[in-house]
């Protein structure tokens, strides 16, 4: 049954409290949640939160904000250590090995009871379960999911004689448009940005799979940063200021490149689809929104954050928390979020929904990350993740800098991850 509104009671909410086994007492929840985007996503959680206490009253969240998402990771662990767990949280997709390793988080397999959890547990996109499975069991459960996505200036297209609806669909067309459109605006306007702070490692991963190759193993004790594939990668996107003038010098930060696009800086940007929302509600322009430009083959890694239920959380408080898990992804509530945020919904059934539906029909740019999940591969993530990818974060960023050549910055950081991984080895 389809119910009007995004956050109203649906039937599988009520089938919950049952489940949860909850006693009369009421639990109390404490979550922690990053944001990497911009927006009032905190209202939208909070708005959340304060629906389901309604639902559930004898379920307390207190849901607080904890930074990005390596913030809330520190802040997470830290409480942990200091014996003041959180019951669970939204964390990295990505973190998934550090936490296993420090034996924080409990499988979902281990709390499911009923068919009906198990139907749930298997509801969710094969592509954004990669990176929250390891050995046959669910660690992590998807919520703000996402892929790296083009944004375009249709406007900006035009003026410079391109076809306001074609974007580029390889390499060389982005960096021709890009060129293209750098020169016809005197200079006035970038042709293209790919940010490279923040997380580098996931927009150098994106650009390394489209030219065919993976960059880690699937067990998370081996990364491949300086096969050829990937050092032509990171040449290309370096190529793109040095060779073709359509992306400024050096790097380009992940938090204004938003602003930028909006303000019309440059005319494309690679970014997470989790601002689409706030793009579509802020452009004065005509935009478009595609699937990342292909090498050898289209492709995005996933990206963004799942819930984790902690392991320290009593039985009663994990039983409570998974109700919560289960009550923001049903598929009205992940239609809801979708459409507010711009993040994908996180199953088929969301976009089964009416909401949704509707929502891609009137807006078609709000279906371009789920369906470039069908070119997707998992986010880096090994174990030791944060030192692997600061390894690849200053690779990156030594190259587009200038202070070393691509083979130069991926051969030191292919040095420095397997001295660290070394010991993972099996």
């Amino acid at each position: 049954m389809r119910l009007r509104t995004p956050f109203a009671m649906t039937a599988l909410a009520a089938g919950l409290l049952s489940a949860a086994q909850v006693n009369a007492d009421s639990v109390d929840l404490t979550m922690y949640y990053p944001v990497a985007v911009g927006g009032a996503l905190t209202d939208v959680v909070d708005n959340l939160v304060e629906e389901f206490e309604s639902e559930y009253p004898d379920i307390n969240v207190e849901a607080i904000y904890a930074g990005n998402y390596d913030d809330t990771r520190v802040r997470a662990m830290s409480a942990m250590e200091a014996g003041d767990t959180p019951q669970l949280s939204v964390m990295f997709s990505i973190d998934l090995y550090e936490l296993i390793e420090q034996n924080a988080i409990v499988a979902f397999d281990d709390l499911v009871e009923t068919d009906e959890e198990r139907e749930w547990l298997d509801g969710f996109y094969p592509g954004l379960m990669e990176n929250g499975q390891l050995d046959g069991k669910t660690y992590g459960i998807p919520f703000q999911r996402s892929t790296i996505v083009l944004f375009w200036n249709k406007d900006a297209f035009e003026a410079a004689g391109l076809d306001p609806e074609t974007p580029p669909e390889n390499w060389e067309e982005m960096a021709e448009m890009a060129a293209t459109v750098r020169e016809a605006s005197n200079g006035e306007q970038w042709g293209v940005m790919v940010p490279s702070t923040g997380y580098p490692y996931w927009m150098f991963q994106a650009f390394a799979f489209q030219n065919g190759h993976r960059l880690m193993s699937e067990d998370g004790t081996e990364v491949y940063f300086d096969d050829p594939a990937a050092v032509e990668a990171l040449e290309y996107w370096v190529s793109l200021a040095t060779e073709h003038n359509a992306m400024p010098d050096g790097t380009i930060e992940w938090g204004t490149l938003r602003q930028n696009f909006l303000e019309e800086s440059t005319a494309m940007m690679w970014h997470t689809t989790g601002n689409l929302t706030a793009v579509r509600s802020e452009a004065n322009f005509d935009f478009g929104v595609a699937m990342l430009p292909m090498k050898t083959q289209r492709g995005s890694p996933t990206g963004g954050g799942n819930f984790y239920i902690f392991e320290d959380a009593t039985e009663e408080e994990q039983r409570a928390a998974m109700t919560f898990i289960r009550w923001m992804t049903a598929p009205e509530r992940a239609a809801a979020w979708s459409i507010e945020t711009g993040y994908m919904g996180v199953s088929p059934a969301a976009y089964e929904t009416d909401a949704l539906q509707g929502y891609v029909e009137e807006f078609p740019p709000a279906a371009v990350a789920r369906d470039q999940l069908e070119h997707g591969t998992a986010e880096l993530s090994t174990y030791q993740g944060g030192r692997i990818r600061r390894a690849l974060d200053n690779a990156v960023q030594a190259a587009l800098t200038g202070q070393m050549t691509p083979q130069e910055a991926l051969s030191q950081a292919q040095q420095e991850a397997d001295s660290v991984l070394r010991r993972y080895a099996r």
